[in-house]
């Protein structure tokens, strides 16, 4: 009898009180606007950017921000150092290598770039006709990237 108290108590928990940021791909993301046109964030990070990782152990990780993502906008996590190729707007962005074990994904650059550099972390949101309409290029803290998305919304 403990057991199933404990378990229907987990999982009531989990699936009520902990909800997960809902990431997609750019291939889904295609599909998805056939269905309900959203903004697209799309968060351009690497797995050496410290300020990256703790925007994903931090904001990323927020009630708050998960439920407004996952509602209002279509998320996409994407490794700036992705090897794989990715189908996105009609087009096929690839890998390139640009030294040993060093290179950058050309979809990273196209949408992370600003002013001819990329600093990472870079939040880059796309329109509905998946069309640059901000790009911003630092660390948020939960409290601003709250407000960055009721930006957004407005």
């Amino acid at each position: 009898m403990k057991k199933l108290f404990f378990l229907i108590f987990f999982f009531g928990i989990t699936s009520t009180g902990f909800c997960q940021l809902k990431s997609n791909t750019f291939e889904e993301v295609d599909s998805l606007q056939q269905i309900q046109k959203r903004k697209i964030i799309v968060f351009i990070h690497t797995d050496w950017c410290q300020f990256c990782q703790r925007m994903k152990a931090t904001t990323f990780k927020n009630q708050k921000i998960i439920e407004k993502l996952n509602s209002d906008f279509y998320f996409i996590d994407l490794n700036a150092e992705e090897k794989r190729d990715i189908a996105f707007n009609n087009q096929t962005f690839k890998y390139k290598p640009l030294g040993n074990n060093v290179g950058i994904h050309e979809l990273a650059l196209q949408l992370g770039t600003i002013n001819n550099q990329i600093l990472y972390p870079v939040l880059c949101v796309l329109n509905e006709k998946n069309e640059i309409i901000l790009q911003y290029s630092n660390y948020l803290s939960p409290k601003d990237f709250n407000l960055f998305l009721e930006k957004l919304k407005e």
